[in-house]
């Protein structure tokens, strides 16, 4: 007897699913959140990752060029800051390319 009654209070304290319909009418901006999330789950981690990355390369690069005005390593400074600048690039059109991958999911929403 005890164990139904504690079954019972248990499932009447579990949210209710809540439908597309009924969140898309009574909070469209969180549906709208909740879409752009499932389209692309992984954006803010991404965007993370292109930003971090870039953070570092440019780090490098700027070690890298006080190494040149100073003389030290010439040799091998000269590709290793070639490396960096490459690094940041890439980041920088990584992250071009998300935005613009946003902007048509924005600007094209499937219903």
């Amino acid at each position: 007897m005890a164990d139904n009654s504690a079954n019972e209070a248990m499932k009447s304290q579990q949210p209710k699913p809540v439908s597309a319909k009924k969140l898309q009418q009574t909070d469209p901006e969180k549906y709208a959140h909740l879409r752009a999330e499932a389209a692309a789950p992984y954006r803010g981690l991404r965007r993370f990752f292109y930003a971090s990355c870039a953070a570092s390369g440019a780090i490098g690069g700027f070690i890298f060029v006080i190494q040149l005005l100073a003389g030290r390593g010439v040799e091998n400074t000269g590709l290793n800051l070639a490396v960096q600048v490459g690094v940041v690039a890439l980041m920088a059109w990584f992250w071009r390319l998300e935005n613009r991958a946003e902007q048509k999911e924005i600007s094209n929403p499937k219903k």
